[in-house]
């Protein structure tokens, strides 16, 4: 008998807690789609942002929007109702939408890396290295590739035959939580599995480590100490990001297997579907006084409009 629907099993450990975690992952998604929607209305209406940092901070958000609501709804629907059914369509549309997403991330990720590394180690080339075709480019790349991968990845899952247990230990439906129900051999899936998280992860890390190394030794080549914290000022809110993302998927996908690892991986998971989407808006705006500028122009726009 095939499986037609999946129970995600979710934060059933917590069950006298889910009103309060449904009120908390409600802040969470409302504050996280106001403030990356907030991101990418500022830089489409202000000229002042249209630059390929904010370019590529735009494409973020947008994808950081994308990224929560894929998953984070559903999840309080289970806290809010106890039903944690999806059905296998609905699942594996999950399934796609997660790994695509988290594949283009790595590449934006990875393309602000690079645009900082310009702006800090070769200033001079600054403007000619990062023209708005380049940025255009590296952007389209970014979504277009790991658009592919997603296909290719949820193509060979489909393969997979579902006729016994249906519970997914996790709070979406995830990679190895789904491989872990099937009834047949998951050994090819698990091959391109990681042929295509070393093919479209690894690069972009490497890039954005190796973008880091260069960055931090030419800031430490600044003599005073101004010029130092104005440099490493322009970078500090994307590495925080980036050290958040990264940290939390080696921690994830790194470790062995196992009851108590499920629910550790749960909570790390947590950093990188919910706490990322919601700390990019605010890590590059209260850390950046052009975004912070910006607002200020398009409140007063609101508030006191011109008068033809």
């Amino acid at each position: 008998m095939n499986i037609t629907e999946f129970i995600i099993l979710g934060f059933g450990n917590f069950g006298q807690w889910k009103s309060f975690l449904f009120f908390i992952f409600l802040t969470v998604y409302i504050t996280a789609m106001a403030g990356n929607i907030l991101i990418v209305t500022l830089f489409a209406v202000d000229h002042h942002l249209h630059t390929p940092m904010y370019f590529f901070l735009g494409n973020l958000s947008c994808l950081e929007a994308c990224y929560i609501s894929n998953i984070v709804p559903k999840m309080m629907a289970g806290l809010l109702t106890d039903e944690n059914t999806i059905s296998f369509r609905n699942c594996f549309v999950q399934f796609f939408f997660f790994s695509y997403l988290m594949a283009t991330e790595c590449y934006l990720l990875s393309a602000m890396s690079y645009d900082r590394y310009l702006a800090i180690c070769k200033p001079l080339h600054y403007t000619t290295h990062m023209t708005t075709r380049i940025c255009i480019q590296l952007a389209a790349s970014s979504w277009i590739s790991s658009l592919i991968a997603g296909f290719i990845l949820l193509s060979v899952m489909l393969q997979l035959i579902f006729c016994g247990p249906n519970e997914i230990d996790h709070y979406f439906c995830d990679t190895y939580p789904i491989m872990k129900l099937s009834c047949s051999d998951t050994t090819f899936v698990e091959l391109i599995s990681f042929i295509l998280a070393f093919v479209f992860t690894l690069p972009p890390f490497l890039l954005t480590l190796t973008s880091y190394i260069y960055i931090i030794s030419t800031i430490l080549k600044i003599p005073s100490a101004i010029g130092r914290k104005k440099a490493f000022s322009t970078c500090s809110s994307h590495l925080i990001v980036v050290s958040l993302f990264y940290g939390a998927i080696m921690i994830v996908y790194m470790l062995p297997k196992g009851k108590i690892i499920n629910d550790v991986n749960k909570f790390f998971s947590l950093l990188y579907t919910v706490l990322t989407p919601i700390v990019n808006p605010f890590i590059y705006s209260l850390r950046n006084n052009e975004v912070k500028d910006a607002i200020k122009r398009v409140a007063r726009k609101l508030i006191s409009p011109k008068i033809h």
